[in-house]
This record gives structure tokens, C-alpha cells and sequence, in this order.
């Protein structure tokens, strides 16, 4: 356990299961106290336990980024349990997509749209006056490098991280004199539960994965995790408003 986040409060979305997973226990690991926040109630209680084996401190609340009500309400049991919010990884996310532009059709568009775009802009919207208050913080959100170019078959999931990255850059201007630090992270293709499963059903996702970072890997949860913890750290205190990509060098070729 270390102490880097002392004293200091994480809110993680998306935060049952893979890069959210990691990013919360990793905060907790640096002396954070952590509200892992997910749609999915039981699996991410579970994170939270495993927090607390670890000597960690957390809670879980169940919310619906697409939802005003449901996001408000998360911010006020966050304030409600620790008074405070220091830090807040929004990177609750889904990604459902794999048609050509054209095939595309409207309800996978609105799903895509509605977690990752307004999802990132309703956890904004409600952190950032807890955080005008309080002097500071600072926000990440989750992008990817499909924000950074092209993403054949997946036209729409790209727009939405390309929007994200909207958000975060012109929200990093507007509060950045008032102490609040915006940034994203764009991961590659990471090993999750996720990525699994689509390689579970053609394995050759995993050889096309890894071939194409010239690392000759795909990334890892806690490498993610890491790059969070330091666009909230002290020692990024000069970074605002930038698209960071982990990625094994995928978006240099």
C-alpha cells in the first residue's frame, strides 16, 4: 500500500470489471478512498470487498452514466459518505459495433452515443461544481486510439470517443484556472473480460490484436490504471487537457 492518494477521494465508473477494476484498486492501493460505480451491482460490490481484504476502503453505488437522475444521485452519495471529490476516472463505456458505416442502424447508434458520450458529459456536469467548490481536482475520461483515427467497422464507436475527447479538451480550458485538470487516456486493444469474449468467438481478434502494436502484445488493465493515477497526481500538475495514448506504440505506424 502506498500513500500517493492519502487523504484524497476517487470516484471510478465502468469500475466492476476491467480498466475500471484496476484503476479502482490501484487508487485504493495508493491510500484513496474509492466509490466504484457500475451498472452491474454484483460484481461491483465484489471489487469493492476485494478493496477492503486488501486493506482498502470503498463503496459501491449502482448508476447509469446515460442518466441524469441516476448521476446526480451518485455525486450526492459520493459527497453524502466523504464530503469530497478529488479525483474522478469517467470511464463506464460500451462498444457493440462491428458493421460497416452504411449497415449501421439508429438503436445501436443512440446506445453507443448515450453511455459514451453523454455519459462522459453528465459526469462531468455534476463533478466539476464539487470540485469548483472545493478548490479542485481533477477528471479523466476514458478514450481510445480509435479517437486518435480510423476505425473500419466501428464508425460510430470512434465518433463517440472523438466526442469525448470534445468534451475533455474544451472542458480543460474552461476550468483550468480554477484548478480542475481534464484529460483523457486512449487505450488500445487491453486484455479484459471483453476482449475475451470477442476472442473467445474468433481467435483470430487475438493474433490481429496483437499484431497490431508493435510491442507484440495487447495492453494490460493495470497499464491503464497506472496512466490514470498520474494524470490525477501531483506530478501532472501542469498536464490539462490532453488525449494520452497507452497503446504499444499502435497509433505510430
Amino acid at each position: 500500500m502506498g500513500n500517493t492518494f492519502a487523504g484524497k477521494v476517487a470516484l471510478v465508473t465502468g469500475g466492476a470489471a476491467g480498466i475500471g477494476q484496476a484503476t479502482a484498486e490501484a487508487f485504493a492501493a495508493q491510500g484513496a478512498k474509492v466509490v466504484v460505480s457500475d451498472i452491474s451491482q454484483a460484481a461491483g460490490e465484489a471489487v469493492v470487498q476485494g478493496i477492503k481484504a486488501a486493506g482498502g476502503e470503498a463503496f459501491f453505488v449502482a448508476c447509469n452514466v446515460a442518466r441524469a437522475d441516476e448521476v446526480k444521485a451518485l455525486m450526492e452519495a459520493v459527497i453524502t459518505h466523504y464530503g469530497r471529490l478529488d479525483c474522478a476516472f469517467n470511464n463506464a463505456g460500451i462498444e457493440i459495433e462491428q458493421d460497416k458505416l452504411a449497415d449501421g442502424n439508429e438503436e445501436v447508434f443512440d446506445s453507443i452515443m448515450d453511455v459514451n458520450v453523454k455519459g462522459v458529459w453528465q459526469c462531468m456536469r455534476f463533478q466539476i461544481p464539487l470540485m469548483l467548490a472545493q478548490g479542485g481536482g481533477a477528471i479523466v475520461n476514458t478514450a481510445s486510439v480509435a479517437a486518435l483515427g480510423a476505425a473500419p467497422k466501428m464508425s460510430i464507436y470512434s465518433a463517440s470517443k472523438h466526442a469525448v475527447l470534445g468534451l475533455t479538451r474544451s472542458a480543460a480550458v474552461e476550468y483550468a484556472k480554477k484548478s480542475i485538470r481534464i484529460n483523457a487516456v486512449c487505450p488500445a486493444v487491453i486484455d479484459t473480460e471483453m476482449f475475451r469474449r470477442a476472442a473467445a468467438v474468433d481467435p483470430r481478434k487475438a493474433e490481429f490484436a496483437a499484431a497490431m502494436h508493435p510491442v507484440g502484445r495487447i495492453g494490460k488493465a493495470e497499464e491503464i490504471a497506472a496512466a490514470v493515477l498520474y494524470l490525477c497526481s501531483e506530478g501532472a500538475g501542469f498536464t490539462t487537457g490532453i488525449a494520452l495514448p497507452v497503446d504499444g506504440g499502435a497509433t505510430c505506424i
